[in-house]
């Protein structure tokens, strides 16, 4: 798939993704790579990036790193705990998200998400479980 495919992938299945401009560069079992562009509209006081909004960029990329490692017969993942270390302030330019399986279970994923600004300094560590959701019988 193209990343032109993989956004438009990315934001059918996870509409949020659509509204706050996330684009899906790379989406394997074992990485996912989303970016998100700094704009006023997505930040806080003084320019800086809203937390919510690198939040929501770390877990839609986590939420879909756990999608493409679930097993047989499960229907989707769910966030259940997320931990997030703010690291520094981005107040331009694009934000990188990359998220990789520290765990695959047959009823949980963890995931860890490095989320970069452009320079590539790193700006926050998130570190989440996803339960797998199964059909109900």
């Amino acid at each position: 798939m193209t990343e032109t495919d993989l956004t438009a992938y990315l934001q059918k299945q996870m509409p949020l993704c659509a509204t706050l401009g996330m684009k899906a560069e790379k989406m394997t079992p074992e990485e996912v790579i989303l970016t998100l562009d700094w704009a006023p509209s997505l930040c806080t006081s003084a320019g800086i990036l809203h937390g919510g909004a690198i939040m929501a960029l770390a877990d839609s990329a986590g939420g879909a790193a756990a999608f493409a490692n679930l097993s047989e017969g499960a229907s989707g993942t769910s966030t259940i705990e997320s931990k997030t270390n703010f690291l520094g302030a981005v107040r331009e330019g694009k934000v990188t998200a990359t998220a990789k399986p520290l765990h695959v279970g047959g009823s949980t994923i963890v995931i860890e998400t490095e989320v970069r600004n452009e320079a590539g300094k790193l700006v926050g560590k998130v570190t989440q479980t996803q339960t797998v959701l199964r059909p109900r019988s």
